[in-house]
């Protein structure tokens, strides 16, 4: 009996549908930037059917919008596609939805504190807390040059690395043996 159980057990957790929000400001900097970057490392895990990203922005200040040309620009230099998002602003549904919402900066943390349901609040993070820089948050680059959209993708980079290996160890061990 307790040997079926952990197996339907293993099996549940194999199969798990993990969805994952990034969230910035505006949604046009650094949470596509995530998005892109966190895909793409999906997609190489060979976890693209089990783990999915979206991303969204506390302000609605550019709902519709693509992302920041030098976002789109610098993601590119490094393989990462970011022309296909548009600018959305976080939901209610949201809450419920996602099992991680991650906040670049702790403004934005602090906005998602505000808005969430109490029962939902342990979703919330930082997005560098998953990362091995000493940052607490990632930059906005809005104002800065090319080189504050290079940090940004840095510690995106980073974080990225930081969370799929931890979404991995938690919902998708690896097979007694295996």
């Amino acid at each position: 009996m307790i040997d079926g159980f952990l197996r339907v057990w293993m099996l549940s957790l194999m199969t798990a549908n993990i969805q994952v929000l990034m969230v910035c400001l505006g949604n046009i900097c650094r949470s596509p930037t995530a998005h892109g970057v966190f895909n793409n490392r999906i997609k190489n895990a060979g976890l693209a059917d089990k783990i999915h990203v979206d991303c969204s922005g506390t302000g609605n200040y550019h709902i519709g919008k693509k992302p920041d040309r030098r976002s789109i620009e610098t993601a590119a230099q490094r393989g990462y596609d970011l022309s296909s998002f548009r600018a959305r602003q976080v939901q209610a549904s949201d809450f419920e939805r996602f099992d991680y919402i991650l906040a670049m900066d702790n403004a934005n943390l602090r906005d998602l504190q505000a808005r969430c349901p109490q029962d939902y609040l342990s979703k919330l993070q930082l997005f560098l807390d998953y990362a091995g820089a000493d940052c607490e948050a990632v930059p906005d680059p809005y104002f800065s040059g090319a080189e504050g959209f290079d940090v940004v993708l840095d510690l995106i980079e980073d974080a990225s690395d930081g969370l799929l290996a931890y979404i991995r160890d938690r919902h998708f061990p690896d097979p007694v043996g295996g």
